[in-house]
């Protein structure tokens, strides 16, 4: 009978293949920028406000360490709230791991939305031993406090924006940059290609007696292709995220309003920019699917709609510029999931009228680009705004990706973005909830 039983369950796991295999390996990356503790106000969020989130992660990435240029050193950018003589956040985080036995606490160096000059990161790359001083570092901050690894969201030079354009003025435009010179990034890119793929050969082999995980984020914009030696480097990742989000912004093109992280490619855009299109330049380079990790948003981009922008909302469309700051994050052109849900139509902004009426919304049955919603502007030729968005909906068809092309998870970035007071819906984390149930 135990036989039997037994060539019943070995069955079983033959039919479900790959499918099982995912849901008992799937990553939930869970991002976590310290600075937000930094905010005042309602876009305040502690350690301690992730509480609900974290049974759902397998992963929490606290953000985010820099480099010393001087040292080449891995350095807290707020040693007063993260380091033992501050607030003590390191071991805070690490120390998690006692109600949660499940969890890994990375510490994540890098980040993206620092804008930090690449330079100070190429010119580490260069020198052997400035990359020993630096691998010495953060070996050294992972021991202290009790983290379970890294994850390095490298400064490589980003792509430069480029508009949505027709087909004959793309041809122009791109002949036009043969000649101009103007597409070089980098004069060392090999140099730093195989640079890059050194450094994180060393981290893994200091990393390997200890069994510290060793992880990159790609951030937007950052061409795989020339910067990383996929299958070189590969090898020694435990996982790759890929963050295709921010493809459109005010900050990249303040003229021009599009879909901020489409899920497929979209006519007429650049292409590869799009989650489908950067997860297969991984799979083409002999990645495996399993270390490959699809980072979902939760936050929206959003533009000011002016008299050229037309009246039908349908992207992309004339913009000026970023559009006005949310009470919660305080940034132009920048909205967490709570601050779009609120500009949704709701019992409380129906009758509304100017710079308050509630948004449009707009969603995406097709499952492909993401959700928009938009106010066109009023006779004045004010309040219009435009939104390109991450809602719960869009956040589970990404993960429903994931899980069909049976990759290895999915990233959250970032939870202080999620609507972690539970006021759109009553529901905490509602974009990390949504994904983790369609993986």
């Amino acid at each position: 009978m135990w036989v039997n039983k037994l060539g019943v369950t070995l069955l079983l796991l033959v039919a479900s293949g790959s499918q099982y295999v995912q849901s008992q390996q799937a990553k939930v990356l869970c991002y976590y920028d310290a600075a937000n503790f930094l905010i005042e106000g309602l876009g305040k969020v502690s350690l301690a406000d992730l509480d609900t989130a974290l049974p759902f992660c397998t992963h929490l990435v606290y953000g985010y360490a820099a480099i010393d240029v001087e040292t080449n050193k891995a350095v807290s950018r707020q040693p007063n709230l993260d380091l033992d003589t501050g607030k003590g956040n390191y071991r805070t985080a690490t120390q998690l791991k006692g109600k949660y036995p499940s969890l890994k606490v990375l510490l994540g160096l890098g980040g993206y939305k620092f804008s930090e000059p690449s330079i100070k990161y190429l010119t580490l790359l260069e020198s052997g031993a400035a990359r020993i001083t630096f691998i010495n570092s953060v070996y050294s901050l992972l021991k202290t406090y009790g983290f379970d690894g890294v994850d390095l969201e490298w400064q490589f030079p980003m792509n430069k924006p480029k508009k949505v354009r027709s087909t004959l003025g793309g041809v122009w435009h791109g002949f036009k940059k043969v000649f101009s010179g103007d597409s070089v990034l980098d004069e060392k890119a090999e140099e730093h290609r195989e640079e890059f793929t050194a450094l994180l050969r060393e981290l893994k082999n200091a990393f390997r007696s200890d069994g510290y995980q060793l992880g990159i984020t790609v951030l937007p914009h950052v061409n795989s292709s020339i910067f990383m030696d996929i299958p070189a480097i590969i090898n020694y990742l435990d996982f790759v995220n890929i963050a295709a989000y921010d493809q459109q912004t005010p900050a990249r093109n303040k003229k021009e309003a599009d879909h901020a992280a489409p899920l497929y490619e979209l006519s007429d855009r650049v292409p590869g920019n799009n989650v489908d299109g950067q997860v297969r330049l991984w799979l083409t380079n002999n990645a495996p699917a399993s270390k490959l990790i699809v980072s979902i948003p939760t936050f929206g981009r959003g533009w000011k709609m002016n008299a050229d922008s037309g009246i039908t909302g349908v992207p992309p469309l004339a913009a000026d510029g970023p559009s006005d700051p949310g009470s919660q994050t305080q940034t132009e052109g920048f909205y967490s999931w709570s601050e779009v849900c609120a500009m949704l139509p709701n019992p409380s902004n129906t009758a509304l009228k100017g710079a308050e009426a509630p948004l449009r919304r707009v969603g995406d049955p097709t499952k492909r680009f993401g959700s928009y919603a938009f106010r066109l502007p009023d006779s004045n030729g004010e309040h219009g705004v435009w939104v390109s968005y991450e809602d719960p909906e869009t956040a589970g068809n990404k993960a429903g990706y994931v899980k069909a092309k049976t990759l290895g998870g999915i990233a959250i970035n970032d939870l202080s973005y999620d609507d972690f007071r539970g006021s759109c819906a009553g529901e905490k984390f509602p974009i990390l909830r949504a994904a983790k149930y369609r993986l």
